[in-house]
């Protein structure tokens, strides 16, 4: 069976590739579960001094895969809160993270996918790549990924981007503050390097304290994470087996507007 994120290490550098290039990095429960458990024993190994996050082929993540979401519109409300809390927990493991983690950002993050860019501590991308937050087209709301969406690119574009779900580019990902450094496909790597060639002279007990210092001062403890996730799977999964929740997820699967986009 074939993993669904690939692991490299190289001179105390942890790489985490999502490995599922065939449905552009989609999340299903399996690459949930891999990622988690490799981030929190990835946070345990002393010889990892940084991570670097990426995706294999085109893509960096496309969000919800089809099928994962097709279980999604045919589950209970209590099973879409606990596959809420498995994909919160997943965040959440990022963000708080006691080592310093790069988003490689190689290709298109939707969703998801835009979640773990803003859960990495420094994120570089090509000037390619695009993102959306399109949960609303769905009938849906990006509720998981909110704080550290919020916490990346401040209330007031995350108000616009939650409301239109409206594709973007990179450069306005590099505007926004969802991105600190955008080039060209073939300078990713050398920008990548760069950063952590600068990451590798600074102390690592400094790095995990800064990193926790940085996050305290403004106000996101990993207990009040903990608090908004729980809180955040409730109403995604309320939305989900409601009434437009499930015509969204309908529409989609069934490659149609949904009804709210009908001709009247």
């Amino acid at each position: 069976m074939t993993s669904s994120i690939q692991i490299t290490d190289h001179a105390g550098i942890r790489r985490i590739a999502l490995n599922r290039p065939q449905v552009h990095n989609a999340f299903d429960d399996g690459l949930i579960a891999e990622l988690t458990t490799a981030l929190e024993q990835t946070g345990r190994d002393a010889g990892v001094r940084a991570v670097v996050l990426t995706g294999e082929g085109a893509s960096f993540s496309a969000g919800a895969d089809l099928q994962w979401m097709r279980g999604m519109a045919a589950a209970s409300e209590a099973e879409n809160r606990e596959d809420s809390r498995r994909l919160a927990r997943l965040m959440r493991t990022l963000q708080y993270l006691p080592k310093p983690t790069i988003a490689r950002v190689n290709g298109a993050a939707y969703g998801g996918g835009v979640g773990l860019v803003a859960c990495c501590d420094i994120a570089i991308g090509v000037d390619s790549a695009r993102f959306g937050l399109t949960e609303v087209k769905l009938g849906l709301v990006p509720a998981v990924i909110s704080p550290y969406v919020i916490q990346a690119i401040g209330l007031r574009q995350a108000r616009r981007l939650f409301l239109t779900g409206e594709l973007f580019d990179a450069d306005t990902a590099l505007r926004l503050g969802l991105l600190h450094q955008c080039v060209p496909a073939g300078q990713l790597d050398d920008a990548v390097d760069a950063t952590l060639a600068l990451l590798a002279k600074a102390g690592p007990v400094a790095q995990a304290e800064a990193k926790r210092l940085a996050l305290r001062m403004a106000g996101a403890s990993e207990a009040e994470a903990e608090r908004l996730d729980e809180e955040n799977a409730v109403l995604i999964a309320r939305l989900r087996v409601s009434a437009e929740g499930q015509e969204g997820l309908g529409a989609f699967l069934d490659k149609r507007p949904p009804a709210w986009c009908a001709p009247g």
